[in-house]
């Protein structure tokens, strides 16, 4: 780590033979990195991160490396664990006062869902959750085991796919790679639009002739003073701008509308955290620690509020016990005086109706004396009603008796008038069937004359066309007066009919 003169710093320590944590963090803090300030450059400091991550690994790959059946090669391996150091989080064990390094579910999930969308295959979520579960924490050699066993296409892939892919993460988490893709970029000199390969990190955004080119081809410092912004030209475009005091405006041109929007994002993403000494990843790793802390925290205390809340209402629960106990044998002596009141009442009530029922035979003795004098001078009213109703019986039945012999009377008389009746109803039917004889008679009268007639005017009209001299007066008079002659029909008693 080109790093001098630090094992000074162990002659305080030269009285024991090994080192506690916090001894060796103190000796690494004081002795060893003593030389850094607030003032050391990034690049320092991540090749100082880079130095300590390959002491470590040439510590502990051994134990990495013989595996099973491997699937990922060394330098994939090594990357993992550079992005599962950056990732994981200390544990303490307080019963062997140890240190473990591991790794909470949600990053692992993380790692893993990029891996699978690199790789081209489907994350699924839910199975990973349960598989979260039920290993809680995942130490490196856990995390390693998972990857390649569930997340590597199950040895369907070749190597360079999934060395690729790797890469692609180590960019992603080590060397903070927020994004990186082909853009067209106006010159500076000549203003056509060349394409090149972006790689953009933050504080600075580096351009290569192409992906595979190790050399940059130009690099942009970012900073706070810098901006990014859309080609303002009323309609969608691929065009936009980055703003430095370096190099001015660099118009820059995206594959497509949705690619600009990303890389505009990305862009305001380097330039807000272009002044951090933390790498990006590093903190948003952080954020995400602080945020399950904060929900771990807030679940203990919701766990602690509830565990008061038991307590007290355990402890209301015993006391409204107590109470309730009170409550009993109070109820119970009110019960005994409620007893001992109803006999009392009981006593009194029974005095009470010995004198009421004296009293009721006193009065059912008067009442009965009295009712037996009601009930003679009621029999006297109903004899003397008895002899007034059979004299009124006598004289309707007298009236009854005299209605009757006139009522049959009546229908004497009404009989003989029904013979009378019938009599002119037999004489009135002889003169309607006269009537109407007659009548038949006169109608086929008239029918006959009718044909007469015609008949006549039919022969004279055969004549006339037979004939060519004009007829004289007399000739034509007589079927005139013929057609002239009125018919008189005998009038017919509209009573008779």
């Amino acid at each position: 780590m080109d790093l001098y003169n630090v094992e000074k710093g162990l002659d305080h320590y030269q009285s024991t033979s090994s080192l506690t944590f916090e001894q060796y963090l103190y000796y690494l803090q004081k002795e060893v990195f003593s030389s850094i300030t607030d003032s050391t450059s990034i690049q320092t400091l991540r090749s100082l991160e880079e130095g300590i991550d390959k002491i470590c690994w040439l510590v502990c790959k051994k134990s990495y490396l013989e595996r099973s059946h491997p699937v990922f090669e060394y330098n994939s391996v090594y990357q993992l664990f550079r992005i599962f150091c950056l990732l994981a989080e200390t544990e303490t064990d307080a019963i062997n006062s140890t240190y473990m390094i591991k790794m909470h579910g949600d990053e692992v999930a993380q790692v893993a869902s990029h891996l699978v969308t690199s790789l081209g295959l489907q994350w699924d979520a839910a199975d990973f959750s349960a598989l979260a579960e039920a290993i809680g924490m995942f130490r490196f050699s856990t995390f390693l085991a998972v990857l390649e066993s569930k997340y590597s296409g199950g040895g369907d892939l070749d190597t360079i796919a999934l060395t690729e892919a790797i890469d692609d993460l180590y960019q992603l988490y080590i060397e903070n790679v927020i994004k990186k893709g082909y853009l067209m970029k106006k010159g500076f000199l000549l203003p056509t639009l060349r394409s090149f390969w972006f790689v953009l990190r933050p504080g600075e955004l580096v351009y290569y002739k192409d992906s595979q080119q190790k050399e940059p081809s130009g690099l942009i410092q970012l900073h706070t003073n810098c901006w990014a912004d859309i080609v303002n030209n009323g309609k969608p475009d691929k065009k936009f701008i980055l703003s430095t005091p370096e190099h001015k405006c660099i118009e820059l041109v995206a594959e497509d509308h949705k690619g600009r929007l990303q890389w505009l994002a990305a862009l305001q993403i380097a330039i807000q955290y272009s002044g951090e000494k933390i790498c990006y990843q590093r903190f948003l790793a952080n954020d995400r620690r602080s945020l399950r802390q904060a929900m771990k925290q807030e679940k203990e205390e919701t766990k602690l509020e509830l565990q008061h809340e038991r307590q007290a209402r355990i402890a209301a629960e015993s006391q409204a016990k107590k109470l309730e106990a009170l409550s009993k044998e109070e109820e119970a002596r009110v019960q005994e005086l409620e007893v001992v009141k109803q006999e009392l009442e009981m006593l009194l009530q029974e005095e009470k109706q010995a004198l009421r029922d004296e009293e009721i035979v006193r009065n059912l003795q008067a009442r009965v004396l009295r009712e037996e004098w009601e009930k003679r001078e009621q029999l006297e009213k109903l004899q003397q009603e008895q002899e007034e109703l059979l004299e009124t019986e006598k004289m309707k039945r007298l009236e009854f008796q005299r209605k009757q012999q006139e009522n049959e009377r009546q229908l004497e008389d009404a009989e003989l008038r029904l013979k009378q009746l019938q009599v002119e109803k037999e004489h009135l039917d002889s003169e309607l069937r006269v009537a109407r004889e007659k009548i038949k008679r006169t109608e086929e009268a008239q029918i006959l004359l009718e044909t007469q007639i015609i008949t006549r005017q039919s022969n004279g009209n055969r004549i006339r066309r037979t004939q060519s001299y004009i007829p004289n007066v007399k000739e034509i008079n007589f079927p005139l007066q013929v057609e002239n002659r009125k018919i008189t029909i005998p009038k017919t008693d509209s009573n008779t009919m």
